[in-house]
């Protein structure tokens, strides 16, 4: 099974990759140890702060892993922002029934009220150099972004409201 776990930034999606791997035992790939790697090895021009240029970039990649991890019956969880609206496309049926697909997405309440907290749990799993660029504005306007798309694509997703609890049962 391939679990793929995206959402905005501060979400929590690596936390909950290792609650899957320490759960199921199932290991995971952050997409941003992927991107990193191809950056810092000169494989890209593409620098961190080029998003959906590397969205674009890292999709066919990812898009292959899946299949060969699926091919070989093995559990693996992807994780990251790097999972482009649309994914399912790039699946046959006998690929999509081995895919689960979670979008974490906090609520506009949730930032209001928990903002604080998000900042304080950011470096939870990660240890972030620099994460001064994350403000409520940001947080509160990629969260309504990935909660519209979401509802778009009519893609689950795991809305973190009152308090912050997230779980899968696989």
């Amino acid at each position: 099974m391939i679990v793929l776990v995206t959402g905005a930034s501060h979400t929590g999606k690596t936390l909950l990759a290792q609650k899957l791997l320490e759960k199921y035992g199932f290991p995971y790939l952050s997409i941003d140890h992927l991107k990193m790697g191809l950056i810092r090895s000169g494989y890209t021009n593409l620098t961190p702060k080029d998003d959906s240029q590397l969205e674009e970039y890292l999709w066919p990649i990812l898009r292959e892993i899946i299949k060969t991890a699926i091919e070989n019956k093995q559990n693996l969880v992807i994780e990251g922002s790097y999972i482009p609206f649309g994914w399912d496309k790039s699946f046959s049926q006998s690929y999509l029934k081995e895919i689960r697909y979670y979008c974490l997405v906090m609520s506009k309440q949730y930032i209001e009220e928990h903002f604080s907290d998000v900042k304080n749990h950011a470096c939870e799993i990660e240890k972030r150099k620099d994460d001064s660029w994350c403000t409520k504005e940001h947080l509160l306007a990629e969260n309504a972004h990935y909660l519209n798309l979401c509802q778009h694509y009519g893609y689950p997703y795991l809305l973190i409201d009152e308090n912050y609890q997230v779980e899968v049962n696989l």
